[in-house]
């Protein structure tokens, strides 16, 4: 089912880990920032609806 990578192994196997961890950071990062958004936009609906 795996391929063998003979003598590249290390390096084809620490580039998959590299971009998996590149891509976990990318959706956290994109996850945390949309909370934060989404918590700005309620304050300002918030503000808006009690100034009228």
């Amino acid at each position: 089912m795996f391929p063998d990578l003979g003598k590249y192994a290390d390096v084809v196997l620490s580039a998959y880990a590299v971009t998996a961890t590149i891509m976990a950071v990318i959706v956290l990062v994109t996850l945390v920032r949309g909370k934060r958004v989404r918590s700005n936009l309620r304050e300002l609906e918030i503000k808006q609806e009690e100034n009228g």
